[in-house]
């Protein structure tokens, strides 16, 4: 749990730092499904967060706009905080019409305040546009999380730009 507190301290977001035992990648979740051996595009979608109330949120935006609901606690991969466990640490909503949004409930020790509950999520594996977003989203701005391999096997990095937008960069490594 020594990567959960350094991350809370650097400003990491809940889903970004639970350790990964016995469930599917980051991959999988982060990226929406494709057919085999077919290139994922770049994504860009809403990423929330919530006080604890995660999953009966996604439950409601599912209710409004349909589609298929994933929902991975804290517990699954690997936290036995009693205080997190049943606390959903990513959420991804992915309707038909191509409306994604990703979730989580923050952990205990973050800040939650109206309005900073949102951020930019860029996904895909074409590590050379992701990265050169990355560059010049944090150029000018700060970097919370370094964009760099994490134990989920992506790379994966958080900056807040110039104009004060929280942004999230996943770079999806090859599978196998």
């Amino acid at each position: 749990m020594e990567v959960v507190d350094r991350l809370h301290r650097d400003g990491g977001d809940a889903w970004a730092h639970a350790s990964l035992s016995g469930t599917r990648s980051f991959a999988t979740m982060m990226l929406a499904t494709t057919k085999e051996g077919v290139p994922v595009q770049t994504k860009l979608n809403p990423y929330l967060n919530f006080p604890g109330t995660a999953r009966q949120a996604m439950d409601f935006y599912q209710g409004v706009f349909g589609g298929s609901l994933n929902l991975n606690t804290f517990g699954e991969f690997g936290n036995d905080d009693p205080a997190l466990k049943d606390k959903i640490m990513h959420a991804m909503l992915e309707a038909s019409n191509g409306i994604t949004l990703m979730a989580s409930d923050i952990a205990p020790g973050m800040e939650l305040q109206p309005g900073t509950n949102i951020a930019i999520s860029l996904s895909g594996d074409d590590g050379d546009e992701l990265r050169g977003y990355w560059d010049k989203l944090s150029t000018g701005g700060t970097v919370t999380m370094p964009l760099e391999k994490q134990m989920w096997g992506d790379e994966f990095g958080m900056c807040v730009d110039r104009f004060d937008i929280p942004w999230m960069v996943n770079i999806t490594q090859p599978q196998g």
